[in-house]
């Protein structure tokens, strides 16, 4: 059962990151068609740092103290964060300022993103189709 568990885990975290790949480069395309656009500001996605909070906090769970709460009115301890909860998020780079007309886009950097992004992308699809791999192997081999 665990075993069934850890697969489900990988391949729900496998396809979550696919699909911050894939808002990333919607995100950084849309910063490109942007560039020249006076007082555009650029986005990013921002995914990892909340996940790996969540993270965390499920695995600090066990050493931190839980207040039992017996009525409405009483403040609850901090529940862990469960993972799966997590939602990539948009952020405006409000701070920098690139060109004298307000944008901060550098055309050249999200060209570069995009690369990486697509790479980053095909990296999770092969890791998925490992686990599938693995999966078929066992069923194969359990005949």
């Amino acid at each position: 059962m665990e075993m069934n568990n850890s697969f489900n885990n990988s391949i729900d975290l496998l396809h979550r990151a696919l699909d911050v790949q894939s808002l990333r480069y919607t995100v950084t395309a849309n910063n490109i068609a942007n560039s020249e656009v006076p007082g555009y500001k650029k986005q990013y996605v921002n995914f990892e740092s909340q996940l790996k909070k969540a993270y965390e906090s499920r695995d600090n769970a066990h050493e931190s103290f839980r207040m039992i709460t017996s009525d409405s009115r009483h403040i609850e301890s901090q529940v862990p964060m469960d993972w799966r909860d997590v939602e990539p998020r948009r952020v405006t780079d409000y701070i920098t300022s690139a060109k004298a007309n307000g944008n901060n886009v550098d055309a050249e950097e999200e060209a570069m993103n995009l690369v990486q992004i697509q790479l980053q992308y095909q990296l999770l699809a092969q890791l998925e189709n490992f686990e599938f791999r693995q999966v078929n192997t066992a069923i194969q081999t359990g005949r």
